[in-house]
């Protein structure tokens, strides 16, 4: 097997995570290499992180000057939400500037595999060097630093290593991190509806409450630059693989949209959302930290995934570059730090998250009794509306921790 000694830093993974982390410790003056395991043609089909939270875009713009400003272009802010209940309208509203006054907007609604494009035309004009088709297979470390063995038959030397290699992560595994948590009762469908160019869905943010239209299901509809973002909550005793069929998906679309929209459907696919965490973010030798996915999966309401996952990438660098510049001792600590405060957002997000599935899921009587009386009480006060309008996205108390963002 050949040995190299690599930059300082491996990072295992390039998605939003690792090559957010590549251009966070670039900035910072770290040389790092990624290691992804698919090809570099890979299928990235499906919008799946739609929603780029403020906070990542000046993370993303600090990292790399100019990236937050081509999401934005590229992006669309929407600026109505609208709310159903069982029907009937219980809550509507339209910002006059809903992306704010700043250069940078509160969020941009924009495909995964879009950010995904402009990350990587980041990652090449800053010289980073990605190794496609060459997974992580094996990691051992030692007080000195941490040995890769990739799957094209070569070892790397470097002085650490983040694992952002997703929630089947071989770099968690390899140090021995356990991965434990919850899954979701219900199934949910997601798919991605491209626009049409006459007769258009209006440009917002939909929530139908237990949907008469579709047996009872609770529906979302979000729009991103091109296409729409259908969700639906699919009750316990439904097979998810029959409803993502072709047939049954244009009936829901149609029923959902419109006939104009029931041909349009670009990609669907359903999931039980899992609620996971590692029981530690860093090895015994505080050589490896982990990031994104490979840390923490949790249920999308709040669009938290990504947008952590970007932070945990900021934090990993900014804790990397301190320890480099550190004694051993203090080098321990600047790692340890890291793992405190992101397990601390991580068991933030996934509270939130997991608040907002129960409250989805329908199993708290109590909630179930809130929910029924705000829709009474909505044709009254706005603020009953505006509960069932904000409450599936998950509380907004402050974060545990100050970070670069809010996740």
């Amino acid at each position: 097997m050949s040995k190299f000694t690599a930059d300082p830093v491996l990072i295992a993974g390039a998605g939003p995570t690792g090559i957010s982390t590549a251009l966070a410790l670039g900035a910072r003056g770290i040389p790092a290499t990624i290691f992804e395991a698919d090809p570099e043609d890979r299928d990235r089909s499906g919008s799946r992180a739609i929603y780029v939270h403020g906070s990542t875009l000046r993370t993303l713009d600090k990292v790399s000057p100019g990236l937050a400003g081509k999401l934005v272009d590229e992006g669309l802010v929407w600026p109505t939400r609208r709310t159903m209940w069982r029907g009937k309208k219980v809550f509507e509203r339209t910002y006059d500037n809903p992306g704010g006054s700043g250069d940078i907007p509160h969020f941009s609604s924009i495909p995964q595999e879009t950010t995904e494009e402009y990350m990587l035309e980041a990652v090449d004009e800053a010289g980073i060097d990605i190794h496609w088709d060459c997974a992580v297979e094996a990691v051992d470390t030692s007080d000195d630093g941490v040995r890769v063995e990739t799957s094209d038959g070569r070892e790397w030397d470097a002085r650490y290593l983040v694992g952002a290699d997703g929630g089947g992560s071989t770099v968690r595994k390899e140090i021995g991190a356990s991965f434990e948590g919850d899954q979701s009762d219900n199934s949910f469908i997601i798919a991605d509806i491209d626009e049409v160019e006459e007769d258009q869905w209006p440009l917002e943010r939909l929530f139908h409450y237990d949907d008469p239209q579709v047996d009872g299901r609770n529906v979302m509809l979000v729009p991103f630059t091109g296409a729409w973002r259908l969700d639906i909550q699919c009750h316990e005793d439904d097979d998810p693989d029959e409803l993502i069929k072709d047939e049954k998906m244009r009936e829901f679309v149609r029923t959902v949209m419109g006939e104009q929209y029931e041909e349009n459907v670009s990609w669907v696919s359903s999931y039980r959302f899992l609620q996971v965490m590692a029981d530690t973010f860093v090895d015994e030798h505080r050589r490896v930290l982990l990031a994104g996915e490979a840390a923490h999966l949790l249920a999308p309401f709040g669009a938290r995934g990504m947008n952590s996952g970007i932070a945990d990438a900021d934090e990993a660098a900014g804790a990397i570059a301190a320890a480099i510049g550190a004694n051993r001792p203090t080098a321990r600590d600047e790692i340890e730090l890291y793992a405190a405060r992101r397990e601390a957002a991580a068991e933030y997000n996934l509270k939130a998250a997991g608040t907002a599935l129960e409250y989805l899921q329908g199993d708290n009587p109590i909630t179930n009794l809130r929910k029924e009386a705000a829709a009474v009480l909505a044709d009254y006060f706005e603020l009953a509306g505006e509960y069932l309008d904000d409450a599936p996205y998950g509380p907004h108390t402050a974060p545990p921790i100050v970070t670069t963002g809010n996740y």
